[in-house]
């Protein structure tokens, strides 16, 4: 969730209308943020602070005692069913409840290292079982454990050091003599096997596929610009007068070539579901799998064994390296906070990470920028004036060299010229402050404002504690507690900035059923940052390049050919292919303040009668496409056909039941043969009134090679997905990422059904459509490599029908 919850907005909101008219328009009116901040803050009550407290308290991001033994005994039941993913998950919730240093930990970890084993995940069943030993795991539980640790390491092909440890094993368990006859036995049975397999093992197993590291040695700029930071030498920087900045090509640039790599500034993990805590047993501890639970909530590392926080249960990180940098750099004042951040959303947590972050940088000279930024009158540009002439009020003092004052080319650039991604090009993202509505405004300054009380109130509280133990480390007091009037408008400007300038950081995520034999996937957000030199790009709906990410670094690759002096284009959601041009400019207006008139929009309000192929419907009688708005006519001027457009969309709602209903089956694994039967009627009903195009009729398609894959029959299973790969084409463009995806499962199907020529050609195809996307390292790239170098080392086979 971007903006703080319903109950604090609708909170707000009854309180902005309450407000006298003179002080709403002394808010309304207020020309700098300081301002607006400050008149905002004046009117935070105690009774709003406690109303926000009681929301705040409905998250569970403390550490609660009972939750550590509930989550291991949910974990065992799902260990139990061989559910060996869930298990792992379910640990890691009662690992995050525990507390350093206590048998809960350690159990939750020990535990947690045995579903890993079954998951094959040995280097880290190998940290987990040290984990879980540094927290002191109890000694009489120890030998089950240490065995699984011999496993790991012979499994690992780690000789030697499987050798050693096997041999201090046996020492120490026979030595003390404290393993009953059964345990004993087991012991002396599993060291004879695994000294077997030590003598048996030859090749140490490679922990990490050589294509991992091609992949992201593919993600590095071959020549980096010396203007911009994380950009290619192939753009240079420029400014205009009525579109703002922008890149441009310097050269003529091919589709795959990376143009900027950039790490996020900042960036926070999105909680995904996360409600709050409702009164009852059942609800207490939620066992749903959330995106915190699985990837590293700094670095958004992948991972299935995370280290908690030792303050909170909420966050959760890769490694303790992650951690400490973390807790460093920004958490020590996020931990006590962890509920009102959920209750305020992910932009104001942005906001205050991003401040934290600057603290990094020369505090005294961001400060400095901070004043002069914050009580700047141009807080929104007009069109007309020149983005240079803001610039010298705040950076005026840093600009001047040789007695003759130099002013920056660019808004964000250093007295040099050039545009890094630091802190200083964040600040000069513009918040658009006139175009937010009062009430937006209010609710932010008035959010920002309990935070900065919030704050105050934990850093106190933390300098007392520190104060009587004695421990320095815990006497961590940020500079911005004490200059609130300063730190307080920098979080407003930046919760303002991140509705045009936030970058949602997606991740390709697989959908479905573990025993789909055909992948599907979807791109899910996985967390919100800012990238100041990827914000440079302006808006396209159809736009010249495709962005995607590795953990916290954005890429941006040409998607088509660019030409020299062409603008570099992303698309910010608004896209061509997926929405008709109205709804397209009203969502950009909305949100980003501003009328596009990009080629896509001029073309869409030509064909705009019409309306797109995919959502068109199509004459019962000859099969032209119907148009008109309330009543839609044949096409075809010799055909007198008409339909209600009620009418066709209420069959329409109907058939995309039945489709869901279908789905449903095909989920559940069972009843493949009924979903099939539902599908084909779908099917046929579709094409008596809608395109052949229609979005509707590529998933009635995908649905069917799914059903027929999952019956091993692969000729079917091909003919439906090349269907549903032409609406995707007309759709999305045959260069599209969509189009990459529906070519990988079609190169699955053939290489499944072993039509070794279709599968090399389709291999072939999905490949060159997916590197220019997200170059070598992507999974579904390295999977393809995969099929391909089985399929060549296959001995040739005798003819016979294609798939």
């Amino acid at each position: 969730m971007d903006l703080p919850v319903d109950e604090w907005k609708s909170y707000v909101l009854q309180k902005w209308s309450l407000l006298p008219k003179s002080t709403q328009v002394t808010v309304c009116t207020a020309e700098t943020l300081s301002d607006i901040f400050l008149h905002s803050s004046s009117l935070l009550q105690p009774e709003d602070e406690m109303f926000l407290k009681r929301l705040s308290s409905g998250y569970l991001v403390g550490k609660d005692p009972g939750a550590p033994l509930f989550y291991r005994e949910q974990g065992n039941k799902k260990f139990q069913e061989k559910d060996y993913m869930g298990a792992t998950v379910l640990y890691t919730k009662g690992v995050s409840h525990s507390r350093p240093n206590t048998e809960d930990i350690s159990l939750c970890y020990a535990n947690r290292s045995a579903a890993l084993f079954r998951l094959g995940q040995y280097e880290t069943c190998l940290q987990d079982i040290t984990r879980a030993q540094m927290h002191g795991y109890p000694e009489r539980l120890q030998l089950k454990m240490m065995l699984r640790k011999a496993e790991c390491l012979v499994t690992l092909g780690k000789r030697q050091e499987a050798s050693q440890f096997i041999s201090d094993l046996e020492s120490h368990f026979t030595d003390r003599q404290t393993l009953a006859a059964s345990q004993f036995q087991i012991l002396q049975s599993t060291l004879c096997r695994l000294k077997r397999k030590v003598q048996e093992k030859e090749n140490p197993t490679e922990t990490f596929p050589a294509a991992l590291t091609t992949g992201f040695e593919d993600m590095n700029l071959r020549e980096e610009n010396e203007q911009i930071s994380c950009a290619s030498s192939s753009v240079t920087l420029c400014t205009d007068p009525l579109k703002g900045r922008s890149l441009i090509a310097t050269k003529d640039i091919l589709p795959g070539e990376l143009l900027v790599r950039e790490e996020a500034f900042v960036s926070v993990l999105n909680p995904g579901e996360m409600p709050p805590r409702r009164n009852g047993l059942e609800s207490k501890w939620d066992t749903r799998v959330t995106n915190g639970d699985l990837y590293c909530h700094r670095c958004l590392k992948h991972t299935l064994a995370t280290v908690p926080c030792g303050g909170c249960s909420y966050a959760k990180y890769c490694s303790q390296e992650c951690m400490q940098q973390a807790w460093d750099l920004y958490h020590s004042a996020e931990c006590p906070l962890g509920g009102l951040l959920l209750t305020l959303g992910v932009f104001c947590h942005v906001a205050l990470r991003a401040t934290l972050l600057a603290r990094c940088e020369d505090v005294g000279n961001v400060t400095r920028k901070l004043c002069g930024e914050i009580s700047n009158r141009d807080i929104c540009l007009p069109k007309s004036k020149n983005l240079v002439q803001t610039l010298s009020h705040d950076l005026g003092r840093e600009s001047e060299k040789n007695g003759e004052t130099v002013e920056p080319p660019v808004s964000g650039c250093d007295v040099n010229g050039r545009y890094e991604s630091n802190y200083n090009a964040v600040l000069h993202l513009l918040p658009h402050t006139r175009n937010h509505s009062p009430e937006h405004k209010f609710l932010c300054a008035l959010s920002v404002a309990a935070l900065c009380r919030q704050l105050e109130a934990a850093s106190l509280q933390t300098l007392t504690t520190s104060l009587k133990s004695s421990q320095p480390e815990a006497a961590v007091v940020p500079a911005m507690c004490q200059e609130s009037h300063i730190w307080g408008p920098a979080m407003l400007r930046h919760m303002l900035q991140l509705q045009c300038n936030a970058q949602a950081i997606t991740i390709i995520q697989q959908t479905g059923s573990k025993e789909n034999i055909i992948t599907d996937s979807r791109q899910v957000r996985l967390a919100t940052g800012l990238f100041p030199v990827v914000s440079l790009l302006n808006h396209s709906c159809s736009p010249n390049t495709s962005v995607s990410f590795v953990s916290t670094v954005a890429t941006v690759r040409a998607s088509q050919p660019i030409g020299e002096g062409q603008e570099i284009l992303h698309c910010y959601g608004p896209h061509e292919s997926r929405m008709g041009v109205a709804e397209r400019q009203q969502k950009l207006r909305s949100q980003y303040f501003f009328d596009c008139d990009c080629l896509a929009c001029q073309n869409g309000k030509r064909r705009a009668a019409a309306g797109p192929r995919w959502e068109a419907f199509r004459c019962h009688r000859c099969g032209e496409l119907m148009q008109g708005d309330d009543v839609l006519s044949c096409g075809r001027a010799s055909c007198t056909e008409s339909a209600s457009r009620d009418h066709l969309v209420s069959r329409l709602q109907d058939l995309q039941q039945r489709v869901g209903k279908a789905q449903k089956l095909l989920r559940n694994g069972k009843l493949t043969e009924r979903a099939i039967q539902l599908l084909l009627g779908c099917q046929h009903d579709a094409e008596s009134f809608l395109s052949a195009e229609h979005s509707l009729v590529g998933e009635i398609e995908d649905a069917l090679a799914q059903a027929y894959a999952a019956l091993g029959d692969w000729q079917k299973s091909a003919a439906h997905l090349r269907k549903s790969l032409r609406v995707v084409e007309v759709r999305h463009g045959p260069s599209s990422v969509e189009m990459g995806h529906e070519l990988f499962k079609l190169a699955q199907i053939f290489f499944n059904g072993f039509a070794i020529p279709e599968a090399l050609n389709t291999i072939q195809k999905a490949e060159k459509v997916l590197l220019v996307h997200y170059g070598r390292g992507n999974d579904e790239i390295q999977e393809l490599q995969k099929m391909k170098s089985c399929l060549l080392d296959l001995p040739p086979v005798p003819e016979g029908p294609a798939v």
